[in-house]
């Protein structure tokens, strides 16, 4: 079931919100905007001081946070699945606080046993999300939602808020199998379009030019349309980091391997973004800075 409703007011209502980084800052100030009285928690004091002075609370512990919103939502906007964990289940961590009926929406890409793991301890949904920081910014993501019916629903004016277009693909973890889906899509398309924009070089034709000859026809994408220009124009500014690329094209082959799906596409596809990440020391750059790999 896809949502595309635009009801967003939330006023009054209490929203945790744990992971103020380039989304979850973005989003939780949209969660803000709509009346919704948004309590905050970052391991860096920077972010959760900026959303305080934009009218949000902050919550001095995970406990505390988890107190306050009682048996509410709470949002986590978190890098990988070892520091979901930490903030869920860890010393000093939510549970320690959480309260019956709470609901806690999963924006990371976290994999399917990790959040499965995850729902066993509360109600849980997953909703991994498509569109990066400039999406965050400007509340069009994708999400797509993995939970029971009623978890859903209970989120969905949430996820209304900070995305535009919403899936409820089925049970606890197949908003994550959806996003590993997306991810190995995106990994090996700016694999693709890296290649081909380097090869055109190479034989002396401008990638520019190329690029613009390509959009509408049947190469054309948002990766071709967006990073194909990045590379083009050799900016990398990171926007969604190489490393967290890696980590998602890991998840997918763990992924994989669970399900006995055998690939050397997505064999050659986890090297590329290793030696980008590991060998080459590029983590910190976007991941349409792949295009540096051939640029050599």
């Amino acid at each position: 079931m896809t949502s595309q409703l635009t009801d967003k007011n939330l006023s009054g209502q209490k929203i945790g919100y744990v992971g103020l980084g380039n989304m979850g800052r973005a989003m939780a100030r949209h969660l803000h905007a709509t009346g919704a009285d948004v309590v905050v928690w970052n391991r860096s004091t920077g972010p959760a001081e900026a959303a305080v002075a934009a009218g949000m609370r902050c919550a001095a512990t995970l406990p505390e946070l988890a107190r306050e919103i009682g048996g509410g939502i709470i949002c986590l906007n978190l890098t990988t699945a070892e520091v979901v964990e930490q903030v869920l289940l860890g010393q000093g961590g939510l549970i320690e606080g959480l309260q019956p009926g709470a609901l806690l929406i999963d924006f990371g890409t976290t994999g399917l046993p990790a959040t499965k793991k995850f729902a066993e301890h509360v109600t849980w949904v997953d909703a991994p999300v498509s569109g990066g920081q400039v999406g965050a910014e400007a509340a069009t993501l994708t999400i797509m939602a993995g939970g029971s019916e009623a978890a859903f629903q209970r989120a969905l004016p949430v996820l209304r808020v900070v995305g535009r277009n919403v899936t409820h693909l089925g049970p606890v973890g197949s908003g994550q199998v959806t996003k590993l889906a997306n991810q190995l899509i995106v990994a090996q398309t700016i694999d693709a379009v890296a290649q081909a924009l380097r090869l055109a070089e190479l034989a002396g034709v401008d990638s520019a030019k190329v690029r613009e000859a390509l959009l509408g026809g049947f190469a054309d994408s948002r990766i071709l349309q967006l990073h194909g220009d990045r590379m083009v124009r050799r900016d990398f500014v990171p926007g969604g980091r190489s490393a967290l690329q890696l980590k998602d094209v890991r998840l997918i082959c763990e992924l994989a391997a669970s399900l006995g799906f055998q690939s050397p596409t997505l064999d050659n596809c986890r090297a590329q973004w290793e030696r980008m990440v590991e060998k080459e020391g590029l983590g910190d750059v976007d991941h349409s800075g792949l295009f540096m790999l051939y640029d050599k």
